[in-house]
């Protein structure tokens, strides 16, 4: 017997997202140049308190007029609903576009301001070893050598594995990048990132001599706007044909099938500080616009000294 479906979420009117919802989009896709997945969490957001608000008799009050308290209460009814992280995100984005529209003069003030949140815990991100990534990269040629995977479809996955960790590429990174894109003499990509901001990637020797394979052997008819990672079709990869693409090879190295393609630009960043690079140099390598958010890279590899430091000194 067939579970019974979740009633779909009541979504607001025509009228309503024209007026409060599609003059931001357009702001975040315009001027602030926000991702298509920003813009569409951006969005969940303000649904969600429409709903609420709807069912609080807040909204037909207006925004303007909503309170403190309100808010509170609209925090505390969420949490029963996402976790404390997408809470922050939507209490964030919902505070982006209070502000918004107080620029525009449509409110007086900005009433997501201030309002406590659940403390979040600490987390530290994944990552794979050395030696991990050694037994991960090697997936593709086993595959190949038991005739498991045709040779073009194995280098093609090599690449974009090669790719994430090699260059540090996030996932749409790498689904998005063209040939074109591609300086070969110096082994450098060049890169858009979150916000449509452009940087250089160096991607290794290993990614590039991978890439001259692809490029020589299996795409031979690509021209400077075709994607580097294709199907066999010839059509771009996709950045969800990539996370399932990474499975199978997570489960070939026998590694937990919950790490995705982001944890190997983790690998990347930490690898990178355990080997001395300048702090500084990682924030660049990996587009991040804050400091703070490479930051959190350099508690993994303390970790790691300390459990180097506990194993051998003799007064651990």
């Amino acid at each position: 017997m067939s579970k019974p479906k979740s009633p779909a979420l009541k979504l607001p009117p025509a009228d309503t997202v024209a007026e409060w919802w599609t003059p931001f989009a357009e702001h975040l896709a315009l001027e602030r140049r926000c991702s298509a997945y920003t813009v569409r969490n951006y969005r969940q957001a303000f649904e969600d308190f429409w709903r609420w608000a709807q069912t609080a008799g807040v909204w037909a009050r207006g925004v303007d007029a909503l309170e403190s308290r309100e808010v509170r209460d609209f925090v505390i009814e969420a949490r029963s609903r996402f976790d404390r992280r997408t809470l922050h995100n939507h209490v964030s984005g919902l505070r982006t576009w209070a502000k918004f529209w107080q620029r525009r003069g449509t409110l007086k003030r900005n009433p997501f301001v201030g309002v406590p949140l659940p403390k979040l815990e600490k987390r530290l991100p994944q990552f794979l070893t050395e030696e991990q990534m050694k037994r991960l990269l090697l997936g593709p040629q086993r595959l190949m050598e038991n005739l498991s995977a045709a040779p073009e479809i194995a280098w093609r996955d090599r690449l974009v594995m090669e790719l994430l960790y090699g260059g540090g590429l996030r996932v749409s990174e790498v689904a998005g990048l063209n040939f074109g894109a591609v300086d070969f003499s110096n082994g450098v990509a060049r890169v858009v990132g979150k916000g449509r901001k452009e940087r250089l990637c160096p991607l290794g020797r290993v990614a590039i001599a991978v890439l001259i394979k692809v490029r020589d052997e299996i795409t031979r008819q690509a021209g400077p706007d075709d994607p580097v990672v294709s199907n066999p079709d010839g059509t771009r990869m996709t950045v969800r044909a990539i996370q399932l693409m990474l499975k199978r090879y997570l489960a070939l190295a026998e590694l937990p099938l919950e790490l995705t393609p982001h944890k190997l630009r983790h690998s990347y960043a930490t690898h990178l500080l355990n080997a001395g690079a300048d702090l500084r140099l990682v924030q660049e390598l990996l587009g991040h616009a804050q400091l703070t958010t490479t930051q959190v890279y350099t508690h993994v590899s303390v970790a790691r000294l300390r459990e180097i430091y506990a194993k051998a000194h003799p007064r651990a």
